[in-house]
């Protein structure tokens, strides 16, 4: 018997992780293990496994997409690299299937510019702000705001002061920006409130 597949997010299938420098990403979040990682709308996973292997065996990465297809290869991956500590979960942006206040660091790559798009920016930045702990961080990787692949058509993408503007509100304040290469660049938020403020 055949089951309808989920439903395909905007850029499904495909991964910022092989345009940026994940050098560069690993040494500014610098995981420490055991902490609880959030990868929100993670695809294909490349970020989520990266992170698991960072974190090691006392820390968990939950990786969370609504693309069921693209979690249960990332589900097959994580087994083949023994990483136990990564947990695929089919759900949308704006409802994380977590405990409030229960991640350390959240991540959204290549996301935001979809969710503001779809006009659901708002109600995941919301989920975001409840699920991260009170002294958590958040990171979100964008396409720099310049014409030509790769990434989306140059209206859709969003530039730092725009990201800050759209985060800010949901209870996060700004703490850095940084390029990740030629295509993308990486901001990181530090929790202030439980927002979100109005």
């Amino acid at each position: 018997m055949s089951h309808p597949s989920s439903p395909t997010p905007p850029g499904a299938g495909e991964s910022s992780y092989d345009l940026i420098d994940p050098g560069a990403l690993w040494a500014i979040l610098n995981l420490p293990q055991g902490i609880t990682f959030l990868d929100l709308g993670c695809g294909q996973g490349n970020y989520s496994l990266a992170a698991a292997a960072l974190i090691g065996p006392t820390g968990v990465v939950y990786a969370v997409d609504l693309w069921e297809e693209g979690l249960a290869a990332l589900k097959e991956r994580a087994a083949l690299e023994g990483r136990a500590n990564l947990k695929p979960l089919a759900a949308g942006a704006g409802q994380v299937p977590m405990e409030s206040r229960s991640v350390d660091v959240g991540l959204m790559a290549t996301v935001l510019h979809d969710l503001v798009e779809a006009g659901t920016a708002a109600g995941a930045l919301a989920e975001v702000s409840r699920v991260i702990k009170a002294e958590g961080r958040l990171a979100i990787v964008e396409f720099a705001k310049i014409d030509g692949p790769p990434g989306p058509p140059r209206h859709i993408r969003l530039d730092p002061t725009e990201v800050e503007a759209i985060v800010a509100p949901h209870g996060f304040a700004r703490q850095q920006t940084v390029k990740l290469g030629p295509y993308n660049y990486l901001i990181t938020f530090g929790k202030i409130s439980n927002g979100p403020i109005t």
